[in-house]
């Protein structure tokens, strides 16, 4: 059975050498007579697991050592409450959190937020793209920051409208800066001491759906209002080396594989060359189109990660589907709530399934204009 080209925007498409890796390492790693998923989380072998995974973490992010590294489970989604858990609802009264939105997950960023500090604290929407569809980020114009805010939140690369903030054009603000960067961490490099936190789910360039990363400067630790459960406190789960409860031992396992395989290629610095040449290849075929295909997206803000595109002609959109799965070319289509197609381009898409994408929608195009 061949292998196809995987556009899927999480769980997404894991290196294949990885994958040949922990195929053999299955029945017994490194000797120990079974595999990582049998193995105790106390024990030496994944004890050394987990501390290589964050060494090379903290090596490929050049994470500074006042931060911690936690390896938790919930996904991100489960960082849109325990955040404000930990930051804001213990603050005390009159504290406030400011929400930049500019599209779907940092707007259920906001909701969750609202949700679980009412009457405790206030979560204030300081600046929203919605009106524009959600095309484009912030402009600094736009913002209404509290400088006094227990922190402001952002996603980096909203998934499923492909924006892309880069972090070099980061806002100005005074306030801890909290970063989703679920779907481009790992793909260029990031000045992790501009962030007070930043959070991540596994299932795009991390590895398989199970772990969270969340890195954290160690003064908003010890935060939390003391009622929350123990295993959301970042505090006690930092105490506890992240193991306070089984963590995901096999999504870590996969995850280091996949921290030293970025080493090997060259790092961050050579991983955002070969996404800039995916995104830029895969753009110009769909900005030389005549408009046959189509990008929403303000150009300066357009995702290296997920690129969500129209057929000007929506009836085309069933056969292009058809069309692309007989081809090899998978899960291309766009989220429901935006409708299209996307492609979804990770650090481990090689480039020749964007050069198979783009041939196949210069031929489409030919035979469908």
């Amino acid at each position: 059975m061949s292998r196809v080209w995987n556009f899927s925007a999480g769980p997404a498409v894991l290196p294949a050498e990885v994958l040949e890796q922990v195929k053999d390492e299955l029945l017994d790693w490194h000797g120990a007579g079974c595999g990582v998923m049998e193995m105790s989380h106390r024990g030496k072998e994944f004890t050394s697991i987990i501390e290589a995974a964050e060494a090379d973490l903290r090596a490929l992010m050049g994470i500074p050592a006042n931060y911690r590294v936690l390896f938790l489970q919930g996904g991100a989604t489960q960082q849109f409450a325990q955040l404000p858990m930990n930051l804001l609802s213990g603050a005390g009264t009159g504290m406030s959190a400011d929400y930049l939105i500019t599209g779907s997950w940092s707007k259920k960023a906001f909701k969750e937020a609202q949700r679980v500090t009412a009457g405790i604290a206030t979560v204030r929407k300081s600046g929203s793209t919605e009106a524009s569809g959600f095309t484009r980020s912030l402009d600094p114009a736009e913002l209404d920051l509290d400088p006094d805010a227990a922190y402001v939140h952002l996603c980096t690369n909203e998934t499923i409208h492909g924006v892309e903030i880069d972090c070099s054009r980061l806002p100005a603000v005074s306030a801890p800066l909290v970063a989703d960067m679920s779907s481009h961490i790992l793909s260029r490099p990031v000045d992790v001491s501009k962030y007070a936190m930043i959070y991540a789910g596994a299932q795009k360039n991390v590895g398989p759906s199970g772990v969270t990363l969340v890195i954290i400067r160690e003064d908003l630790l010890g935060r939390a209002a003391s009622t929350i459960p123990s295993v959301l406190d970042y505090a006690v789960m930092a105490e506890n080396g992240s193991m306070l409860n089984t963590p995901p031992t096999f999504s870590i396992y996969v995850a280091g594989l996949i921290f030293q395989r970025l080493k090997r290629l060259g790092g961050l610095a050579e991983m955002e060359k070969i996404n800039r040449q995916k995104a830029e290849l895969l753009y110009a075929c769909i900005d030389s189109s005549q408009g046959f295909y189509l990008n929403p997206v303000r150009t300066a803000d357009r995702s290296r990660m997920n690129v969500p595109f129209t057929l000007a002609n929506s009836q085309l959109d069933p056969l292009f589907l058809a069309e692309t799965r007989a081809a090899g070319l998978v899960s291309l289509k766009g989220h429901k709530s935006v409708g299209g197609m996307r492609a979804s381009i990770y650090n481990a898409m090689p480039l020749d399934g964007v050069r198979a994408l783009v041939e196949f929608m210069d031929d489409f195009r030919k035979r469908n204009a």
